[in-house]
């Protein structure tokens, strides 16, 4: 058999893996429907030029046929649009809102869970393929500030019901911090911004080095801006960033949405404000969310968005959006490695019905069938090996019941247990228990 080598940052679970990740998308889908989300999925690829204009500097990968234009002249071969598999998913959604217009509703709130491709660095916990679970809402010209708070609170909510360690969900607002650059002048507010964004990976001493060795920005104002992002809190750290003493009016109107947002959320808990967070993506125009895993922060946000007010357009008609996604791979790939997260499920057959020899074969798919005929899932032993290495092969994939065929009837045995009894085929129903077992060390 040849030798493969595992592609890296292509992520491949186990079964039993595979079916938690299932289950926990299906519970993430539950939580998202009864807030009144509704689901789409968007195509795969979109043009370059549209994922190109529309983020930070992702890397794209690009669409190829291998015999992709073998019998076209050079020329029209130019002029064919590239298209590469998107990066997240807003950007195709911005483009489904204003190609599908006329068959929307607005407030438009929708769901998606979907894959997603990046030619990053592979590294603990993040991928170049993976799935993204987004939820948005879109209004036609405006979108009230409250829309923001319902994403964090949606999406706090899921997080609670899944296996994870405590989240807490962290809030700034865009317009914050460009009316704070502007309060002191500051004129190149994409650089600053992207460059207070590296806070958490490189450290405030080297964010005050490239502010001031890269846009030319004085001792004094460095100073004010690490101040600034410094701030971290509940509502009173609105109260800190007025202290500071730099005033814009747009720095104003993005404290009066936070205090917006909080009030809405308060109930909740778990959510905070913190003026370090930039987030990367140029089309972020107010409220941005990163949420963090408590004695886990080192692996970075894993749940992320915002508003974003000028992503999509139809024509004369603005369709101001906010929206905020999970990596819901990215995430278990970190619990699975750190073995936070054991799936003791390999399987999601529930009884395995036991070979008597080559002629029951017959007689124990019929068995089998009627098990499933009542929702309970069955499988065949496919080789006559005798009962104890049959049993030990149920064991290994950890199935919980092993059913026997018998002259005057049928027996099942626990495995967990060791008990054995006779069964009514057309009654028995085994124990109730989630469709996936797994262990939580965390």
């Amino acid at each position: 058999m040849a030798k493969f080598s595992p592609i890296s940052g292509f992520p491949e679970w186990t079964p039993g893996q595979k079916m938690l990740e299932q289950e926990l998308m299906a519970k993430i889908a539950a939580e998202f429907e009864l807030a009144g989300f509704a689901p789409i999925e968007t195509r795969a690829v979109e043009p370059l030029s549209v994922l190109t204009n529309k983020g930070d500097d992702k890397e794209i990968y690009l669409l190829n046929r291998l015999h992709d234009n073998a019998d076209q002249s050079k020329e029209k071969s130019k002029e064919k649009e590239q298209l590469g598999l998107h990066f997240d998913l807003t950007v195709p959604f911005a483009r489904y809102v204003v190609e599908h217009q006329h068959l929307l509703s607005f407030p438009f709130k929708r769901y998606q869970i979907q894959k997603v491709w990046r030619g990053e660095r592979p590294q603990e916990g993040r991928f170049r393929e993976f799935y993204q679970c987004d939820i948005d809402m879109v209004g036609a010209e405006t979108l009230d500030v409250s829309a923001d708070a319902e994403m964090a609170g949606v999406m706090l909510k899921v997080m609670r019901k899944l296996p994870l360690p405590q989240a807490i969900l962290r809030i700034n607002n865009r317009k914050v911090l460009q009316g704070f650059y502007q309060g002191l002048g500051i004129d190149r507010l994409t650089d600053t911004l992207r460059i207070v964004d590296k806070l958490a990976k490189i450290g405030p001493e080297a964010v005050a080095d490239l502010l001031k060795e890269e846009l030319g920005i004085d001792d004094k104002a460095v100073e004010l801006i690490l101040s600034l992002a410094k701030l971290q809190g509940g509502a009173e750290v609105i109260e800190q960033a007025k202290a500071l003493g730099v005033e814009h009016e747009l720095m104003t109107e993005g404290l009066e949405e936070l205090s917006q947002v909080l009030a809405l959320t308060e109930h909740l808990g778990g959510i905070e404000v913190d003026f370090s967070i930039a987030r990367g993506l140029d089309y972020y125009t107010g409220t941005v969310y990163e949420t963090t895993l408590v004695g886990h922060e080192h692996i970075g946000a894993v749940c992320s968005g915002g508003r974003y007010d000028n992503l999509a357009a139809g024509g004369k008609v603005p369709y101001p959006g906010v929206g905020i996604s999970l990596g819901i791979t990215r995430l278990l790939g970190y619990m699975f490695g750190r073995k936070l997260l054991e799936v003791e499920t390999q399987s999601p057959t529930q009884v395995m019905i036991l070979l008597n020899d080559a002629e029951s074969r017959v007689k124990s798919f019929e068995v089998a069938e009627r098990l499933r005929a009542r929702g309970i899932s069955a499988d065949v032993y496919h080789t006559t090996q005798n009962f104890g290495k049959q049993l030990k092969g149920i064991q290994k994939r950890a199935i919980p019941y092993a059913l026997f065929i018998e002259e005057d009837g049928y027996a099942v045995k626990e495995l967990a247990t060791g008990e054995q009894s006779k069964i009514d085929l057309d009654t028995w129903q085994p124990a109730v228990r989630e469709r996936v077992q797994y262990k939580c060390n965390f």
